[in-house]
């Protein structure tokens, strides 16, 4: 069979990876896909396709005989690529519109919660400045740090902490005023700040039936010891010690079975992946978000733990055959770090040289997902602000993440950066 999958990050190269060693297989095609899976040969190639030109994608699914497609950012999951697939008979993997709002709404997320009663922070929605300000003002000092959340799309970085009064004004003033976020910040959340220990739950469901990846946790901030300011990510680990099993137990009480119960009953089954933000305090979850689709970086470590066949479970998830395909992990570990651009998340350059040894082609059970690379004219070149999301398994986790900063100090380009810290809060 021939298989879709749409982006151009690291995220997507692993979707590739992954699906390119199902024997049911036969090519997998990217769109737009970068430098890494450009690279990749066999049974995998680019398809200079946008992400967004869903009309453009389902005429080539039409003309290729794509008989699965698998979508990996969110952007095409709002514009409502699902439902137009479904309404011309093709198979995709994905939640439609209606139920992406999980991810593209952040109003439409807290509101679903507090019907449902899945545990989460309180929180309180803004259309304007004014009315912000005042809620702001009439906040007692000891009240901070406040979390305030564009609603809308904002590639992951549309959340702001304000540690005082001053820096929520600032930040509800960059918001509705500046308008630094666009119409992704036409409403503001202003949520209570949730104490605890962040991870990651991902699930793949046919609207009744679900089966779970193993935990991860993500470093958001750009620099170690979680400092400065967000990104998409800069380095993952799973699976996540913190999420017990008597934790896990918890989650999918009282989020994952509610989630999906509580989007059939209002008319929109979730399909898809669904990832589950939390926050974990003593032992108790709380949703910190929802994203319709998979994490970046936390794909590039959940999809090489899968031992089971990756499109199986896909084509069994578009099929409601979910409870019938195996679904089973190693029982390895496997940490990834993220190289970025310097300057990045802010202002950075690209078109750089990359220089790759040739022995990480060989190093044992280590991956390099390209992110924001380009593979043109025989030159590899950076093409983004996170660049490498560099993966390695082990037998625990302290022997994945020291065989992945092996391979990270064998990958050059100017201006390079990386944390040095990930998985150290874990270890």
């Amino acid at each position: 069979m021939n298989v879709l999958i749409i982006g151009s990050g690291a995220r997507e190269h692993a979707m590739a990876w992954a699906s390119a060693q199902s024997e049911r297989v036969d090519a997998v095609f990217v769109a737009p896909g970068n430098g890494g899976t450009a690279l990749m040969g066999g049974k995998v190639r680019n398809v200079p396709l946008k992400a967004t030109d869903l009309e453009a994608l389902l005429a080539f699914v039409s003309d290729n005989g794509i008989e699965l497609t698998v979508v990996g950012p969110e952007q095409p999951l709002e514009l409502g690529i699902v439902d137009l697939f479904r309404r011309a008979c093709k198979k995709i993997v994905g939640p439609t519109q209606s139920a992406a709002r999980l991810e593209s709404s952040k109003v439409f997320a807290k509101e679903f919660m507090s019907r449902h009663r899945i545990p989460s922070a309180g929180y309180h929605v803004f259309q304007d400045s004014s009315s912000a300000f005042d809620y702001i003002a009439s906040l007692p000092s000891d009240s901070y740090p406040q979390v305030i959340k564009a609603s809308g799309l904002c590639a992951g970085k549309g959340v702001i902490i304000a540690s005082c009064r001053q820096e929520a004004t600032e930040c509800i003033s960059a918001m509705f005023e500046d308008r630094i976020f666009g119409d992704a910040a036409n409403e503001v959340v202003i949520e209570d700040f949730l104490q605890g220990e962040e991870a990651s739950v991902f699930a793949l469901t046919d609207g009744k039936e679900y089966r779970l990846f193993l935990t991860a946790q993500d470093h958001k901030r750009i620099g170690d010891g979680d400092t400065g300011k967000n990104t998409g990510g800069m380095g993952a680990y799973a699976p996540a010690p913190l999420v017990t099993p008597e934790v896990m137990q918890k989650v999918e009480e009282l989020v994952i079975r509610p989630t999906l119960a509580g989007m059939a009953a209002e008319g929109y089954p979730y399909t898809g992946f669904l990832y589950v933000g939390l926050m974990i305090d003593h032992g108790e979850p709380s949703v910190v978000e929802y994203n319709a689709r998979l994490g970046d970086p936390e794909t590039q470590v959940v999809l090489p733990l899968l031992k089971s066949d990756f499109v199986a479970a896909l084509q069994a998830s578009v099929d409601g055959t979910l409870d019938q395909v195996a679904f089973e992990m190693h029982r390895k570990s496997a940490a990834t770090v993220v190289i970025a651009s310097g300057g990045y998340p802010d202002h950075y350059e690209t078109s750089k040289m990359i220089t790759i040894a040739d022995d990480v082609a060989s190093m044992d059970e280590c991956m390099v997902f390209h992110a924001g690379t380009s593979y043109e004219g025989g030159k590899l070149l950076t093409a983004g602000g996170r660049v490498f999301s560099v993966t390695a398994l082990g037998e625990s986790l302290r022997e994945s993440i020291a065989s992945a900063y092996r391979a990270v100090e064998k990958i050059s380009f100017e201006g390079s950066y990386n944390r040095t810290d990930i998985g150290a809060k874990a270890l």
